[in-house]
């Protein structure tokens, strides 16, 4: 049995990248993954490989930046499974990625649509069912971005931020109830919203070659870990994969 054996969890953004990787780490743990993102067809995708290879996992469109989406994956997830565990806030968007002279409003406004708005709509869409059942875990996808204004990323600058004041609202509000939330930093990972970066040009995360990325595998070992007993020390915080301490906590050199 995996350290999750009767868990279910969401993994938003699940479509590919972390939380296509994450999704698989966390099924290969024992737990029921609901794959979701806005291209549902992705989504199957993914959710197909984790059954494939003995896995149990299905999929689910949701848009993050709508409310009635995110209700309506909590509700199918807890109607399908009879409960909910954990969610992992993983959506997230990059652009525009441009000074803020020249950026355009309506992109910027759906890059805190997705990334802000949506961790929030997320979180209070699963909060009340945690809150009946005793406790939860949330995990909130977070950057370096949260705290480092970047040339060009004023909008996911802005936007981890926020999500870093909201983990410690919740954590605050709620760890009397049982429910525990991380901001993670996974730090820069090889994945396709690197490939936007690195095309831009733009402020020195993009000059970073791609072998120096870290590859999906070790955020999502993160992950995994931040799910168990193990990380509730850790809970209402920022947990950084830079930080050797915490690598060696989960045994990633």
């Amino acid at each position: 049995m995996g350290h999750l054996t009767g868990k279910v969890i969401i993994v938003t953004g699940a479509s590919r990248g972390i939380g296509a990787a994450a999704s698989a780490a966390l099924a290969k743990e024992g737990a029921t993954i609901v794959c979701a993102a806005r291209d549902g067809t992705l989504a199957g995708e993914v959710a197909h490989s984790i059954v494939a290879t003995g896995g149990v996992a299905s999929a689910r469109a949701c848009d993050v930046s709508e409310y009635a989406s995110c209700v309506a994956l909590v509700a199918d997830t807890v109607g399908r499974f009879g409960r909910l565990d954990v969610l992992v806030n993983n959506a997230g968007v990059i652009e525009p990625i441009a000074s803020v002279a020249e950026s355009d409003p309506a992109t910027w406004a759906r890059n805190i649509d997705i990334n802000l708005t949506g961790a929030y709509y997320g979180i209070r869409a699963v909060l009340p069912h945690m809150i009946a059942n005793g406790g939860g875990t949330i995990i909130n996808l977070s950057s370096g971005a949260a705290i480092r204004p970047l040339q060009g990323w004023s909008a996911y600058c802005s936007a981890k931020a926020g999500v870093h004041m909201l983990t410690r609202a919740v954590a605050l509000e709620n760890a009397d109830k049982g429910v525990r939330i991380f901001g993670f930093q996974p730090g820069t990972t090889d994945t396709d919203m690197q490939v936007l970066i690195r095309a831009s040009g733009v402020n020195p995360v993009s000059q970073i070659p791609r072998e120096n990325l870290y590859p999906v595998s070790q955020p999502a070992t993160a992950i995994v870990y931040l799910c168990t007993p193990a990380a509730d020390d850790l809970a209402g915080g920022e947990v950084n994969l830079r930080d050797d301490a915490f690598r060696a906590r989960i045994g990633l050199a």
